[in-house]
């Protein structure tokens, strides 16, 4: 069956960028001009998906509002004339079909992906992590999709870490297949010690599921830090031989952590036509000063 279905795991409450989410979503913190979870629906978008479905929280009323419309803003630049900014606004209404249930309790990203059971049905589907931002310009969740296609199964996004960071992520143990670029995921451990990991394979946050996985979640316990684990379920999926992995080796950024959200910023701006240059002739007078102490 076509992947036509996204879900967006949203309830985290954003901890390590305090105070600037105590009332703002993560997900809606800016990359440049756009809230962070715009371009990640946008991606879902680009790879052919048309239904999303957002697992939110408390305090996540303005991630819904901004897939919805701001008719008196509408209005307001309707009049004023400002096409651009204006097609700005509305173009977040018509991404896709977007759709909302609450998570009510965080019990872990496995919880999280099992309450969108009802939505998905018995359908392969998508999970597109918020904190993940794939640079626009390398995609991988075609890739993906299309592996999906050609051997079935669930479809991991690795990319290769340093082994001194494999601790921070599902470290993936993989063996080659006939197929350049897919590896098949023989086993995962959740956040191993370096000298624990199986490889230097990292998990990173886009996976193509089959709705098999929903069982699985049904009787995966409480893992690492006493939440389902995404990780533990598709471990048990991985040990019956229908778990791979497709070789990510393009830019993403981590905007759940301060200095790569910054990177991404930066990034994506010297990309824009309208930022680009004078970000260019700005930076180097930047660097070159000495650093100061910020004064109270």
């Amino acid at each position: 069956m076509r992947v036509s279905k996204a879900v967006i795991p949203a309830a985290g409450l954003g901890t390590r960028f305090l105070p600037a989410t105590k009332a703002t979503p993560k997900e809606m913190l800016p990359v440049v001009d756009k809230p962070a979870i715009q371009y990640v629906v946008e991606e879902a978008v680009s790879a052919g998906i048309d239904d999303v479905l957002f697992i939110t929280g408390r305090s996540k009323r303005a991630l819904e509002d901004h897939f919805d419309r701001n008719l008196e803003l509408e209005t307001v630049l309707a009049e004023k004339g400002d096409r651009e900014r204006l097609a700005g606004i509305t173009a977040s209404n018509d991404l896709a079909r977007i759709h909302y249930v609450r998570q009510g309790e965080a019990l872990g990203l496995g919880h999280a992906v099992s309450m969108a059971e009802r939505h998905v049905g018995d359908e392969p589907f998508a999970v597109l992590l918020g904190d993940d931002l794939i640079d626009p310009r390398d995609e991988v969740l075609p890739d993906m999709i299309a592996a999906r296609e050609a051997v079935g199964g669930s479809i991991l996004c690795l990319m290769e870490v340093p082994r001194e960071q494999i601790s921070l992520y599902g470290c993936a143990a993989v063996e080659p297949t006939a197929t350049d670029g897919l590896v098949l995921v023989t086993d995962l451990i959740e956040k191993p010690a370096a000298d624990e990991a199986p490889s230097n394979w990292a998990v990173i946050g886009r996976y193509v599921l089959d709705p098999g996985i929903f069982a699985v979640l049904k009787r995966t316990t409480p893992g690492r830090g006493g939440e389902i684990q995404l990780t533990d379920a598709l471990r048990e999926l991985a040990h019956g031989g229908a778990v791979y992995g497709v070789a990510f080796r393009g830019r993403r950024y981590d905007t759940g952590d301060r200095l790569s959200y910054l990177q991404a910023v930066i990034r994506l701006a010297l990309e824009r036509d309208d930022l680009g240059p004078a970000l260019r002739d700005w930076l180097p007078s930047v660097l070159a000063a000495p650093a100061t102490k910020e004064t109270p």
